[in-house]
């Protein structure tokens, strides 16, 4: 490339005292092709990340954030290769201001090994469309539409003042997020509830079931919601803890859900909520959870984010004690279980089969001031924060998978190999 540069340098002295109209054009010509190929070498960035695993475990599909705020304001695509391939990447904006914060890929690397990103960041363009391995989605209920019960009113985010429930206006009743494997929702509510859609076959299926599927997709192989959450913990919901129960997320000034991220690797669904006053404590906060789900993962990621350290304050989390089912834990911050129980409440059983579910949690142990047994609905954790953030992991799997586990025992096994690899650190070093 200097060459070609100097090249058309050398020809543009060598026309500049040629007074001729013809030399003219032809300098005025190779002016703007040495203007264009400066400028096409300015727009573009390129850099190595290593990556390097020194754990004991294989790191598969790993999370690589690239931090994109040291490379300015004006990046608008990017290509990512690794051992002379291509793979797939995302950019994200995280904080709606229309600039990208961060490029993300998911990749491999084996135990004690390493990597090497080829990273190619551009001023121009748009970003490489690559197939689809996750979904998100979140819509008002359209009443126009009687014939089915499919809805055409998408949204990216809502909020609402104190006071105000859209529960019933929204479709799936908030924002609903799916990879290959499992699909996840999020109650738009004073409960904010996870709630899940198990799957027969891998696929991406939302889109087309929005979490309900007709009688024609059931026979077709299609999934369903395969839990009934009520007014428990559901699957790892985060609430406040008032000495004796947990307490739901009532009074806040503001309420919103909003979809960050929509693929093509990972989603992110955040859930805000302002000025939230817990029972029995007058100081407000604001609190902030994100669901990250990431495609080839059973897991959704949890991070929860507070506008002042929260130490004065306590929480709960955990998961349904789902009917005849038993419990695992290894008293250390993971802890599941495997039941079986209908899908919805009783009377809206019909056309329902009861389904049979296992559910999982990974908590730091740190922020667990205490494991409660098992209750009526829920298998609980008292939660502490003292800092102003908190991180953890949720999963769950479907009897009817033809590609998951099927008994307790199964499922317990992978959710002792499922916290090992939650522990598996891969550094990350741009170079």
């Amino acid at each position: 490339m200097e060459i070609f540069i100097f090249l058309i340098i050398f020809a543009w002295k060598n026309l500049y005292l040629n007074k001729s109209y013809q030399q003219e054009m032809k300098r005025a010509l190779l002016t703007t092709l040495l203007m264009a190929v400066i400028n096409g070498l300015a727009a573009q960035t390129t850099f190595d990340v290593e990556l390097v695993n020194n754990s004991k475990m294989d790191a598969e599909n790993y999370p690589v954030s690239i931090d994109l705020q040291p490379f300015g304001q004006t990046i608008k695509s990017a290509k990512v290769t690794t051992d002379g391939m291509e793979i797939p990447c995302q950019l994200d904006d995280l904080n709606g201001d229309g600039v990208y914060d961060e490029l993300f890929v998911l990749t491999n690397i084996g135990k004690k090994k390493k990597k090497t990103l080829q990273v190619s960041l551009s001023e121009t363009g748009a970003p490489i469309t690559y197939p689809a391995q996750v979904y998100v989605e979140m819509m008002l209920t359209n009443k126009k539409i009687k014939e089915s019960n499919k809805q055409d009113l998408y949204i990216s985010q809502l909020t609402v003042d104190r006071n105000v429930n859209p529960y019933s206006m929204l479709h799936h009743h908030g924002a609903a997020f799916e990879n290959d494997m499992v699909a996840y929702r999020i109650y738009f509510d004073h409960r904010q509830t996870v709630d899940i859609y198990g799957k027969y076959k891998k696929g991406l299926e939302l889109k087309e079931t929005q979490f309900y599927p007709d009688k024609d997709q059931k026979a077709a192989g299609y999934g369903d919601d395969i839990l009934w959450v009520g007014e428990t913990l559901g699957l790892g919901t985060l609430r406040g803890w008032d000495g004796q129960r947990p307490t739901m997320i009532k009074d806040v000034e503001h309420r919103g859900q909003r979809i960050i991220a929509r693929g093509p690797l990972r989603t992110i669904v955040e859930v805000r909520d302002e000025a939230w006053q817990q029972e029995g404590n007058t100081r407000p906060v604001d609190m902030t959870t994100l669901y990250t789900l990431y495609a080839g993962r059973r897991d959704c990621r949890v991070d929860v984010s507070f506008s002042r350290p929260v130490n004065d304050l306590q929480f709960a989390t955990g998961v349904i004690n789902v009917k005849n089912s038993v419990e695992f834990s290894d008293h250390q911050g993971l802890r599941g279980c495997w039941g079986i129980d209908w899908s919805v409440s009783e009377k809206d059983s019909a056309g329902h089969k009861r389904e049979t579910v296992g559910l999982g949690i990974c908590l730091p142990s740190s922020n667990i001031t205490k494991e409660l047994p098992a209750d009526k609905d829920n298998y609980p954790f008292v939660v502490n924060i003292p800092s102003d953030h908190l991180t953890y992991y949720i999963t769950f799997a479907s009897d009817n998978e033809t590609f998951g586990m099927h008994s307790a025992k199964e499922w317990f096994a992978f959710l002792e190999e499922w916290k090992k690899g939650l522990g598996v650190k891969v550094d990350i070093r741009r170079k």
